[in-house]
């Protein structure tokens, strides 16, 4: 007779984890890439560079929300599977969500508030000055907690705004409604959101910024993906 013990499920609680985890993580990237699909959508013939008008607040806060959703919930993902194997039920995970976004949302206001079209120089300012934030202690510990297992999504959105704001302002600042910048710093939010925070990794990705403010200011005209204004 065949040992019973070889057949069952040593442990049901980690079954049921694992489980959880999957479907919390298909969900979220899901999500991402439903959000990816209404931002390629809404913001498509939108891009003017520098100079580019936000339009009506309905019309913005729709876009920032979707772009927000598409950039930032791939990399919430070990995130949300640290909230799962921490104990909280996989139906947790969509109130995780809600708080994370919220959070990003709120940050479109003053967004709204500030942003006027600019011209290059602005631009370029803005870049150095993220890459100069990149290099702070401050960065670093929010980058830190970002790796860190945060309970609440509203506690993990404001870490996150903390680690990401200078990259977001780059976003602002270079073409508020440009696919092209939108999946260039999605891309590098997402490798600090799995990568550790360490200064091999964090100083290359600052200087590349700092240098890339620097080509803004003196050439322009030759940065790709760079529409500069008229």
């Amino acid at each position: 007779m065949p040992d019973q013990r070889l057949t069952m499920d040593p442990n049901p609680a980690t079954a049921a984890t694992t489980r959880g985890s999957t479907v919390a993580l298909t969900a979220t990237l899901g999500l991402a890439a439903a959000a990816w699909v209404v931002a390629v959508r809404q913001m498509t013939g939108m891009d003017m560079g520098v100079a580019t008008e936000l339009g009506s607040f309905g019309f913005f806060a729709a876009a920032w929300v979707s772009m927000m959703a598409a950039m930032m919930l791939p990399g919430a993902a070990p995130a949300v599977l640290r909230h799962v194997r921490a104990g909280d039920r996989a139906r947790a995970v969509p109130l995780f969500l809600a708080g994370y976004l919220a959070v990003w949302a709120l940050v479109g206001l003053p967004v709204y508030a500030a942003y006027r079209p600019h011209g290059s120089l602005a631009a370029g300012a803005v870049v150095l000055a993220a890459g100069c934030y990149e290099l702070t202690l401050l960065k670093r510990r929010f980058r830190q907690r970002c790796l860190q297992s945060i309970r609440s999504g509203l506690g993990f959105g404001l870490c996150c705004v903390g680690s990401s704001i200078g990259l977001m302002l780059m976003l602002v600042a270079l073409g508020v409604m440009s696919l092209v910048w939108m999946s260039i710093i999605a891309a590098v939010v997402l490798a600090q959101k799995l990568l550790p925070a360490k200064a091999a990794i964090d100083v290359p990705v600052a200087v590349a910024i700092l240098g890339l403010g620097i080509w803004i200011i003196l050439a322009p005209a030759s940065v790709p993906g760079l529409t500069p204004s008229m």
